[in-house]
């Protein structure tokens, strides 16, 4: 069959032919025309049966090619009206133009023609699917039924260019797949680890005969919390406890804000102090394993936060619910005295040391460097700080007489220095901060596989990765605190220049606002030792003297203030004016001297980006609040940064969050 129509392709037309023929009578009839006649008579023959057969081919082919489209127009459409699924045809405008019977069967309504598409399927309005560059794919529910919508634009003749098309929407009826799918995500396995905060103290301020009593009424709590979801609870120590259920009950759990957080600070048999519990959860992991890696992750971020709260991790995301108490002061100093013996060897392990604080550093972040370098020094090791120039006047003043003392040559170097100085085995100390964004050179962090954090802030999602020595302790009023504690037990014969003392129980002072707080037993302590050490309160004092200007642009600031809810004040910083960090700070302090106010923010700019100085006297989170807007610190202090140009825009953004944080405690703000 091929090889025929291979050659049929080879031979000529029959026109060819007939051109052949005519050559040959013409030269015939040069030679003699009477022979030619009978040539001429064939080849008209030939000619016209040519011409009749063509005609009739033709006229067949038409013949043809018109049943054809018959056939075809006949079979569309009756493919159209017994098409085996829901088909509706609408114009531009939404109005349907035809349906057939399977269509109208999801909508059990005669008068279709009369409505429009997006009148009776949320999201299949036609304006919205025009920029479809692929096929229309939806998802939509009807009557309980799930469907996923295709279509198509058909163009039609014989309209205006506006009007040239038309839409035609298939219904796929895929109820089962939905349902299955929501069901396996429902079903989906998360764990979690509970934590009693305060269980030794707890334990120490009750009689030995009710402390069997007190954690049976926790238990008893807890599985009373617990028993809707079916799961597991199952206590692994004395004050843990593993939960594993299906995720579909988080929503529940999520909506009653985890109701146990407070169930459990009503328990009282005997016990002198509230409990408190912190719960870490894990879902949608890619195993049970997975999820438990994350519950212990979050549990981590929740007693780094404070305690008293739930930690959700999500894949990468977290969520935070609870955290509206003040932390618990441990009365133990064991942690800080086994810190204490782990930073004294790894001290006299490294050939050199490298102190780095957060950027914009403050008094408590380089009074625990101070503190830091002193023990090193001692120690007999090479030790540097990490340290740019600061816009604020407390620590220009204490920088400066530093440079005047003469003891301290070469303590400071740039975060360029210490790129070039710091190798693999260089000791980095990072103090005040656990974030690697907020330090003075992230990259150091990259460079040597030997890092410490000492810190005090509530624990956020960014945090510096392994460290081989952490201390951080969210009930401490300050690093300062934390550093004069190590400092008594590395050296009893250690011995601080009057210039470290005061660094240190500057930075205590500032951030405890005059020992008022986040002011604990430790804090005096601490605050004493110092004093042993030569601390001049007056030396002290006067590093926070304001200057005339300085104290005029903050009043101006806490008079221009606004209320929120009669209880918040938010304030703005005028632009340009000098050490607006500083004044804002003082101005959020200031506010909440006033009566009736019980939590302060004031924004500034500086180098067009807004700064954001929170404080409350502990009803209020600012913490939580700024969280919102990526900041950090605690219940009662706290600050963020925003990349705006706009204060007013970072004001706004402010008062959302919160209205939004007063809206989780059930609390309506205006």
């Amino acid at each position: 069959m091929d090889s025929k129509r291979f050659s049929g392709k080879l031979l000529p037309r029959a026109g060819f032919y007939l051109w052949i023929i005519l050559m040959l009578v013409g030269v015939i009839a040069v030679l003699d025309w009477r022979v030619a006649i009978p040539g001429i008579a064939l080849l008209l023959f030939l000619t016209y049966y040519n011409f009749r057969s063509n005609y009739k081919k033709q006229k067949e082919l038409t013949r043809y090619i018109e049943n054809l489209t018959l056939n075809i127009d006949t079979a569309t459409k009756d493919t159209l009206l017994n098409f085996p699924m829901p088909l509706v045809v609408v114009e531009l405008d939404g109005s349907i133009i035809w349906y057939n019977s399977l269509f109208r069967k999801i909508f059990d309504d005669e008068n279709l023609l009369e409505r429009a598409i997006n009148s009776l399927v949320e999201g299949l309005d036609p304006n919205d699917l025009v920029n479809e560059t692929t096929r229309i794919s939806r998802q939509v529910c009807v009557n309980d039924k799930h469907y996923n919508v295709l279509g198509n634009f058909v163009q039609i003749e014989g309209k205006a260019d506006t009007e040239n098309f038309i839409l035609l929407l298939y219904f796929i009826e895929n109820t089962e797949l939905v349902e299955l799918k929501a069901r396996y995500h429902d079903e989906k396995v998360a764990a979690g680890i509970i934590i009693i905060d305060n269980y030794d103290e707890l334990m120490q301020s009750m009689e030995d005969a009710a402390r069997p009593q007190i954690l049976a009424e926790i238990e008893r709590k807890l599985v009373q919390w617990f028993n809707f979801t079916e799961g597991i609870v199952k206590k692994y120590e004395r004050d843990k406890y593993l939960i594993i259920f299906e995720y579909k009950y988080l929503k529940e759990m999520e909506d009653k804000k985890f109701e146990i957080l407070d169930a459990v600070k009503e328990i009282n048999v005997g016990n002198k102090i509230p409990v408190t519990l912190s719960i870490g959860l894990g879902i949608n992991g890619g195993s049970l394993v997975e999820n438990l890696n994350y519950a212990s992750a979050s549990i981590d971020i929740a007693l780094g936060r404070g305690g008293d709260q739930v930690v959700i991790k999500n894949g990468d995301s977290f969520s935070f619910f609870g955290g509206k108490t003040r932390e618990l002061e441990r009365r133990t100093r064991v942690k800080a005295r086994v810190i204490a013996y782990a930073l004294r060897e790894l001290v006299d392990q490294s050939p050199d040391v490298i102190i780095m604080g957060h950027e914009n550093a403050d008094n408590d972040s380089l009074g625990a460097a101070l503190g830091l370098y002193r023990m090193v020094k001692d120690r007999g090791k090479d030790v540097r700080i990490v340290l740019s120039r600061s816009n604020n006047p407390m620590i220009s003043n204490l920088i400066s007489k530093i440079e005047r003392s003469g003891e301290y040559e070469g303590l400071f170097m740039t975060k360029y220095e210490a790129m070039e100085r710091i190798k693999q085995n260089t000791l980095l100390i990072v103090v005040d901060t656990f974030k690697p964004s907020f330090t003075e050179a992230p990259e150091l962090l990259e460079r040597t596989k030997q890092v410490v954090v000492i810190d005090h802030h509530r624990k956020g999602v960014e945090f510096i990765q392994d460290a081989v020595l952490v201390y951080h302790e969210t009930y401490a009023s300050s690093t300062c605190e934390l550093v004069t504690e190590i400092l008594q037990y590395v050296d009893e014969k250690l011995k601080l220049r009057p210039l470290e003392a005061e660094a240190l129980y500057a930075g205590i002072v500032v951030d405890t606002k005059n020992f008022t707080f986040k002011t604990g037993v430790r804090t005096f302590d601490a605050a004493s030792y110092l004093r042993k050490q030569g601390v001049n309160t007056v030396s002290v004092k006067q590093l926070f003297q304001n200057d005339f200007t300085t104290y005029l642009n903050i009043s101006n600031v806490v008079r221009d203030a606004e209320l929120l809810n009669n209880n918040i004040a938010i304030s703005i910083c005028p632009p340009n004016v000098k050490n607006a960090q500083l004044i804002a700070a003082k101005a959020a302090d200031e506010l909440l001297n006033l009566s009736g106010i019980t939590a302060a923010f004031v924004l500034c700019s500086v180098n067009n980006e807004v700064y954001i100085s929170g404080r409350s006297l502990g009803e209020i989170n600012v913490q939580v609040i700024l969280e919102e807007l990526g900041g950090g610190g605690h219940m009662t202090v706290a600050g963020a940064q925003l990349m705006e140009n706009s204060l007013e825009d970072a004001k706004e953004k402010l008062k959302y969050a919160i209205i939004k944080y007063m809206d989780s405690l059930n609390t309506p703000a205006s």
